[in-house]
């Protein structure tokens, strides 16, 4: 008989080191399924069509979300964003553990959907870090960056309605303490 898997969602505002962390983790615990967003936002350079995201255009989205085939879904900087609902359960009912990497009220919305979901919150050190990390990405035009900087603002005044929380001061002791949450989450042993 096959057992439901866990579902551990992680949010972070946007510089936040949260792409990163859990690029970590996904080589450190290869048990993990990581979720693929889809979404109608351009590519980037570096970025892999089914490996990073469901790269799909506007109107395909759209169908999409009438369908109710997303777990979640929102409009994020022009584009949406969405978690395709087959995906996660497909996972879950294999009795595999999946983690999920989507914006805050992504994962305010899969709580929702899946009470028992574990929402892990990655703070930065402040809100001046932030900015910081931001500022040296130099990915957006000025207009751009106060969004981001606006939707984070936001997005912490929401930490409060997460399970758990990490504060990524130090990328390797983020990284450390994520590892040994989701192994509590899984009921692993720790090693």
């Amino acid at each position: 008989m096959k057992k439901n898997g866990n579902i551990i969602v992680i949010a972070a505002p946007s510089g936040t080191g949260k792409t990163t962390i859990i690029k970590a983790i996904l080589k450190k615990m290869p048990e993990i399924v990581y979720s693929i967003s889809a979404t109608t936002r351009e590519k980037r350079y570096n970025e892999v069509d089914g490996k990073d995201y469901f790269f799909i255009d506007e109107e395909t989205f759209k169908q999409k979300i009438d369908n109710h085939q997303f777990v979640e879904w929102e409009k994020v900087y022009d584009y949406f964003y969405g978690t395709p609902k087959f995906f996660v359960e497909k996972i879950i009912w294999e009795g595999k553990s999946i983690l999920l990497e989507v914006d805050v009220k992504g994962a305010l919305a899969i709580k929702n959907v899946y009470p028992e979901a574990n929402l892990i919150y990655i703070l930065p050190p402040s809100l001046e870090e932030l900015e910081k990390r931001l500022r040296e990405r130099k990915t957006e035009n000025e207009a751009d960056f106060q969004k981001r900087i606006e939707r984070a603002k936001m997005e912490l005044s929401l930490k409060d309605k997460f399970d758990y929380f990490i504060v990524n001061n130090n990328l390797n002791t983020a990284i450390l303490e994520l590892q040994e949450l989701i192994e509590k989450i899984t009921n692993k042993e720790i090693t």
